[in-house]
């Protein structure tokens, strides 16, 4: 019987394992090993980390890890999850079976692409949701946004702070945006392509141009996909989590508290804001919370 089950092992995993650790609680971390993040070449905007590899960035909080003698790691996806009693229960992909008082689910999430010839191709390396994460390296260069209504407007107005070459294509998407936000794209000079998108082409490492079905096409140094096209763990689901609006964030509570008792999530699953130094600080919040509901609980 572990004290704390964590699932997942970014940024939130880890740091949650860490502030665990230290406070002497029996832990363990499972990690299937396919973070969102595994075909970006670089962490950015994390203190003094700014550009490290992800995977880099992993191993690293692993090797922090190593020296607390309560904390366990696996590296293996966790199949299932239900509550039992007061705690809860795991099924490991081996079959195995384990159990513990809390857990923290830390899954991130997985990015959904727009099913668009070239999209998988360079994700991660010219296709990306965050502009706080890959803009600046694209700065001053031409860039697409795809994506529809207020918040392709939005992302678009967003990135015109980091170029002035900007156009948001709606991929078809023609009654979706409205009067005042066409009027806002056209003020600030944010070209607007509406025909279908066919394909983004490049070099097999970096894209150059998008096509569109009516033959057009555009240079493209990137692509930033609207944010909100992602799904989370389904353990999220099956432990009865709340979902907000979109049915990919889990809307938590005060230190990543959920709906349901004793869970937890950090990470990006549970925040709009998906930088590695927030997934960070909520495994943190996560952990201090745990440590001191479990504390309370024996001294009471």
């Amino acid at each position: 019987m572990y004290d704390v089950i964590i699932v997942g092992g970014g940024p939130a995993g880890l740091n949650a394992a860490l502030i665990l650790g230290r406070a002497r609680r029996r832990v363990l971390l499972c990690d299937s090993g396919n973070p969102r993040n595994a075909n970006t070449p670089a962490t950015w905007g994390l203190f003094t980390r700014d550009g490290t590899p992800p995977a880099e960035l992993r191993a690293k909080g692993r090797a922090d890890l190593a020296r607390y003698d309560t904390v366990e790691i696996r590296d293996i996806e966790v199949t299932g999850a239900s509550r039992e009693g007061d705690g809860f229960a795991v099924r490991l992909a081996d079959g195995r079976r384990e159990r513990a008082c809390r857990m923290i689910l830390a899954t991130g999430l997985r990015q959904d692409l727009p099913p668009v010839a070239g999209f998988d191709t360079y994700w991660g390396t010219g296709v990306h949701s965050c502009p706080y994460c890959d803009g600046y390296e694209v700065r001053d260069r031409p860039l697409a946004i795809y994506g529809r209504g207020h918040g392709g407007c939005g992302l678009a107005l967003e990135l015109s702070g980091w170029s002035r070459d900007v156009t948001l294509c709606t991929d078809g998407g023609d009654g979706d945006l409205s009067d005042k936000d066409r009027d806002r794209l056209a003020r600030n000079r944010v070209r607007v392509i509406e025909a279908a998108v066919e394909r983004l082409d490049g070099d097999g490492v970096r894209p150059h141009r998008l096509h569109f079905r009516d033959g057009t096409d555009i240079p493209c140094a990137a692509l930033f996909v609207m944010p909100f096209a992602c799904s989370p763990s389904p353990l999220i689901t099956e432990l009865g989590c709340d979902l907000d609006e979109t049915r990919g964030v889990v809307p938590t509570r005060e230190y990543e508290r959920t709906n349901v008792p004793g869970l937890f999530v950090a990470g990006d699953a549970s925040r709009r804001v998906q930088f590695a130094v927030v997934a960070a600080a909520e495994g943190a919040m996560a952990a201090f919370a745990i440590n001191t509901e479990m504390i309370a609980e024996r001294t009471r």
